[in-house]
């Protein structure tokens, strides 16, 4: 008999820690890209594992790395067929959430391009492209609505 730490995960259990993660966690993002970027921040960047300290304590590492992975790849199907108006939307309302100025944060994503680090591994690379590329696309529609709107000056 293998010992419960070194057994493939059932599917039952993986299944028990994804409810759970979408209970207590998911249910409480409402956007797809915050879901996308929280998943992604879960996930050792050297190794690929995730890591949950609630799901490992009720579920084990293995389930609950099994569970946030296939959780990140649903994120990221979800996302990645949102229409680019909802996209624009997402990204604009994630930017507000982060207290940053519309410009700085159009800076940044533009020269950083956080958003490649949120891609789920063994993700079709012209599926990631797709995404990379309306990400793109959302932020010139973000600046360009910035550069549109007329700055606020005293009443008339």
């Amino acid at each position: 008999m293998i010992p419960i730490n070194q057994r493939k995960p059932r599917r039952m259990e993986v299944v028990n820690a994804v409810e759970d993660l979408h209970r207590r966690t998911l249910s409480n993002m409402p956007r797809r890209l915050d879901r996308l970027i929280y998943l992604a921040s879960t996930r050792d960047y050297n190794t690929g594992t995730y890591h949950h300290e609630g799901l490992a304590s009720l579920f084990g590492e293995e389930v609950a790395c099994e569970a946030l992975a296939g959780c990140h790849g649903e994120a990221f199907r979800e996302l990645i067929t949102s229409d680019l108006r909802e996209l624009v939307q997402q990204l604009d309302e994630y930017r507000d959430s982060t207290h940053s100025s519309p410009g700085e944060f159009i800076a940044l994503w533009r020269s950083l391009e956080p958003y490649r680090v949120t891609i789920p591994v063994g993700t079709d690379p012209l599926a990631a492209e797709l995404l990379f590329s309306n990400i793109k696309i959302a932020l010139a529609i973000l600046e360009t609505r910035r550069k549109v709107r007329p700055a606020a000056g005293p009443a008339a």
